[in-house]
């Protein structure tokens, strides 16, 4: 078995309208540059996927962060959850409409919280008291989606 790192990077399951395809490649190839520069001047592997997330989340191609689907009520709802394989503690928050990264607030909850999961507003304010900026649901959605 090697010890070499490797980083996986899904960008999605659902059939990606031909116009589209482009700009997923170019994401996830995107989010894999950014997580194997952490990995390659040996940072850690949750900073590596961690980054490599918040690249997707920052890419409208994706359905990560901004450029999300819209809700029932036309509004961008997110959920983000990161795993240490090491320790097999967990950290995730859930439905939040004012986090640009979700993943960054998972991060914190799972390094620094005794719980799993927050969710909604009570994500949102975890988040907030541990640093992570918080923005308008506005500046999440694009046109794309609101005529999609």
């Amino acid at each position: 078995m090697s010890n070499s790192p490797l980083l996986v990077v899904h960008g999605g399951a659902w059939a990606i309208p031909d116009d589209l395809v482009q700009a997923h490649l170019d994401g996830v190839r995107n989010a894999i540059e950014a997580g194997w520069r952490i990995l390659e001047h040996g940072g850690a592997a949750l900073d590596a996927v961690e980054e490599a997330v918040v690249v997707m989340e920052n890419d409208e191609a994706f359905d990560a962060g901004r450029g999300s689907f819209l809700n029932r009520e036309g509004k961008v709802q997110l959920d983000a959850l990161i795993m240490d394989g090491g320790t097999l503690r967990a950290g995730g928050v859930g439905c939040v409409e004012h986090i640009a990264n979700p993943i960054r607030a998972a991060r914190k909850v799972l390094s620094e919280s005794p719980h799993v999961y927050f969710v909604a507003e009570g994500a949102e304010r975890f988040a907030k008291e541990h640093g992570i900026p918080l923005c308008k649901n506005e500046d999440l959605i694009i046109p794309r989606e609101v005529e999609r």
